[in-house]
């Protein structure tokens, strides 16, 4: 029935006085929450880091509600089956925006951005190669703000969503934090960042991240690279989250009611000890 109204055989109705021009009650209402709450279908989302791990999560979970998914990143034979592959190395400002030119071509608007592509290397600030540091550096925060701005620029008037794959790391420093950590405690600040510049722009995007701890991904694989036997024993007495756990966090973020923000889900197994 249309909104307001009892549905057939129904002895339910809304109440004149709380009714609103908006959705037919008030705003504040719980059931109006669920009327207005994100709809992903038929959205256009572009996921980096689309072609593994959590990146490839993220972009099935959201073709699987009905969205239109384009996925930047190096191996674009490795994303999902539906999803529209656009080589980029993230390492290179110019490389990216050259992406989002080619994006331009497929589609006027972005709704979404992912900011997902990262790298990890357990690199110590007193013995790690700077071309290690320059790579993370690149990938993790330069990366993730240039994709930002060109995204920004294709989204609708009514306001897009961006999601940051941060991670634990951004909030605390583990021991092996190395120049790793710091990259991560970058992308919190240019979450919050792009945050204060949406509200003083009064513009009507909202920003937020997932900052999840160990995750069973080939970033993992990387950041144990050297030390694959910490990493076996890792396995065998952690359940390490899977991708598919961090893909529902991201989702749950943009399918939240359009006054809804959140921030930041910090996420982690219960084996997890710090």
């Amino acid at each position: 029935p249309p909104l307001g109204a009892s549905a057939p055989g129904s002895s339910f109705s809304i109440p004149e006085g709380h009714k609103s021009a908006r959705c037919g009650w008030t705003i504040h209402s719980r059931i109006c929450s669920l009327f207005l709450m994100n709809t992903l279908s038929g959205k256009t989302a572009v996921v980096t880091g689309a072609s593994s791990g959590i990146g490839h999560a993220i972009s099935q979970r959201l073709l699987d509600r009905g969205a239109r998914v384009f996925g930047l990143c190096r191996k674009i034979g490795r994303i999902p089956e539906k999803a529209t592959p656009i080589s980029c190395d993230m390492r290179d400002p110019n490389r990216i925006i050259h992406a989002f030119e080619t994006l331009r071509e497929a589609t006027p608007t972005v709704d979404i951005l992912i900011n997902n592509a990262g790298i990890a290397y357990l690199s110590s600030l007193l013995e790690g190669a700077v071309e290690e540091w320059d790579e993370m550096w690149e990938v993790n925060v330069r990366a993730l703000a240039v994709c930002t701005q060109q995204a920004i620029r294709m989204m609708p008037p009514g306001g897009g969503r961006i999601v940051n794959v941060s991670s634990l790391s951004g909030h605390r420093v583990p021991p092996t934090g190395g120049f790793y950590a710091p990259t991560k405690f970058a992308v919190k600040g240019l979450t919050e960042s792009l945050r204060n510049e949406f509200k003083a722009a009064n513009l009507p995007h909202q920003v937020g991240s997932v900052s999840p701890g160990f995750v069973d991904t080939p970033l993992v694989d990387t950041y144990f690279r050297g030390r694959e036997k910490d990493l076996s024993v890792l396995r065998q007495q952690t359940r390490m989250l899977d991708p598919g756990d961090i893909a529902d966090s991201v989702l749950h973020i943009l399918e939240a009611a359009p006054h809804v923000e959140l921030g930041d889900i910090v996420i982690r197994s219960v084996d997890q000890k710090i």
